[in-house]
């Protein structure tokens, strides 16, 4: 599996974007990640081994944000980087996972290029801002304002982990906080910001592919409201798991199960 793990950098829109692809099958799948506080670069062989359900049917791409960020650096504008990769690798009638902020521009990039769309599953994210995000998003920024990157490490996870996951890695959280070295402020703050800028929620019902959400009813990031309200308003297939946080993607053991079963 390992030794097909390609990461490639794009050129689009004038800046560069990582891209990494694996997987033997003959389907494109998209997979957008969320806001990351560490590197993407060298971390292929992680992703391979977690999209592992899908690498027989598909070819799947992972792609980084662009650098340097787009300005004004918006999910809108980060959906176009991905649009314009997508084309330039010729990738369309793809399925697309996005996942937190990866899948607000998810929804951008089905609402704005709908051939390059053709099934949608949204992982634990919203469509506007509401009062979680926005206190989570705030409280990052001001730590890494502040340089306290250790931070921002710890209030991701101790919000985005469920409960029982929490109780069993409180001992070994400050080490696993002080092995991770966070992405530069500069790149990060812009990121975190970005957050608060999607607004799809009046123009979801404009999507015309198939949609799939999932969510955490106890999301202390997003909210579980959030994924339930994208759900609600598009009339779609959805599941919200009942004791998972914004972690539901790596935690719920079913996650990518769902959404394979969905695009086939």
């Amino acid at each position: 599996m390992f030794e097909r793990v390609k990461e490639q950098t794009l050129e689009v829109r004038n800046g560069k974007m990582l891209c990494i692809s694996f997987g033997k099958g003959a389907r494109p799948l998209v997979s957008i990640p969320g806001l990351r506080l560490t590197e993407m670069k060298g971390t292929g062989a992680f992703a391979a081994l977690y999209y592992k359900i899908f690498t027989a049917d598909y070819t799947v791409y992972l792609f980084d944000r662009k650098d340097p960020l787009p300005e004004p650096c918006t999910i809108r504008e980060m959906a176009e980087d991905v649009a314009a990769a997508m084309e330039q690798l010729g990738l369309r009638d793809a399925d697309v996972i996005g996942v937190s902020q990866g899948g607000m521009i998810a929804q951008e990039l089905a609402l704005n290029h709908p051939a390059l769309v053709r099934k949608l599953a949204l992982g634990v994210t919203l469509s506007r801002p509401n009062e979680t995000v926005s206190a989570a998003v705030s409280g990052w920024i001001a730590m890494a304002e502040r340089g306290e990157t250790d931070a921002v490490i710890r209030d991701y996870a101790e919000r985005a982990s469920s409960e029982k996951t929490l109780r069993r890695n409180i001992a070994c959280l400050p080490l696993a906080v002080k092995l991770q070295k966070m992405l530069p402020p500069e790149r990060f703050l812009p990121l975190a910001e970005a957050c608060l800028s999607c607004n799809t929620y009046d123009r979801l019902t404009q999507i015309r592919c198939p949609v799939l959400v999932l969510g955490g009813a106890l999301d202390k990031v997003v909210s579980g409201e959030a994924s339930l309200e994208i759900a609600e308003k598009l009339g779609c297939e959805y599941h919200i798991y009942p004791d998972q946080s914004h972690e539901a993607y790596n935690e719920a053991k079913d996650f990518n199960r769902r959404i394979f079963d969905f695009f086939r």
